[in-house]
């Protein structure tokens, strides 16, 4: 778990240094995760870096049901939990001002951290969506979560972007389920990552490569 938990660290340490230089305006932009503005988008993944810390709070489940890759199923982005998720973001929006953005996410985060410090590696924990997991496990998402929604925030401020390199490594593994790439497919881990969750578009020879190749990954909403 640790090679998880340092990605988390790292992913999140750069995710809070953004944070820290918006201005107003930055926080009125659109995203491509509509219908949130970058202060949405911010506030979501705010709660999901934080969620650790009351999970292992709560009872632990007997036995763990659903990996990493299990987690981020089709059920996760059906109609009704996408309004949820969205409502969600943009009502914890508005309880945070930009002057404070960046202490409350450095805040929430390591909350995090020292809960899953302190915990047994064993550990299990149920979701707010009722799957039961190993705390390593659910770790691995928030690290997809950080980092892919740091991507969001990147294109919404017109910067490159910023996904460290521990964070990558997670990523790309889960998305790939550790396999390598197609070849042909001279991908680095980031455009593997923007290709694989539909931030950047495959072109007409890259999915003949992907579909020659049978390759599937790992696919979520956004």
């Amino acid at each position: 778990m640790e090679p998880d938990r340092a990605a988390f660290r790292a992913e999140c340490a750069r995710f809070t240094e953004i944070l820290a230089e918006l201005t107003d305006a930055d926080l009125g932009r659109p995203t491509d995760c509509p219908p949130w503005h970058v202060r949405d988008l911010i506030a979501h993944t705010r709660t999901g870096v934080g969620r650790l810390a009351d999970m292992l709070a709560a009872p632990a489940p007997p036995r763990a049901e659903v990996d990493a890759a299990g987690y981020f199923g089709a059920a996760k982005f059906i109609a009704e939990v996408d309004a949820d998720r969205i409502a969600a973001g943009q009502r914890d929006a508005s309880q945070v001002g930009r002057a404070a953005l960046a202490a409350e996410f450095d805040r929430a985060w390591r909350a995090t951290d020292a809960a899953v410090a302190a915990a047994p590696v064993d550990r299990v924990v149920r979701t707010r969506h009722g799957d039961a997991m190993r705390l390593g496990e659910f770790l691995r998402t928030r690290v997809v979560e950080v980092g892919v929604h740091g991507l969001d925030l990147a294109a919404a401020l017109g910067r490159p972007p910023w996904l460290t390199a521990p964070a990558a490594v997670v990523i790309a593994e889960l998305l790939t389920g550790g396999r390598p790439t197609p070849p042909g497919l001279s991908w680095d881990r980031l455009t593997l990552i923007r290709k694989a969750t539909g931030r950047a578009a495959l072109t007409v020879p890259e999915r003949a490569a992907v579909d020659a190749a049978g390759f599937r990954w790992l696919a979520f909403g956004r």
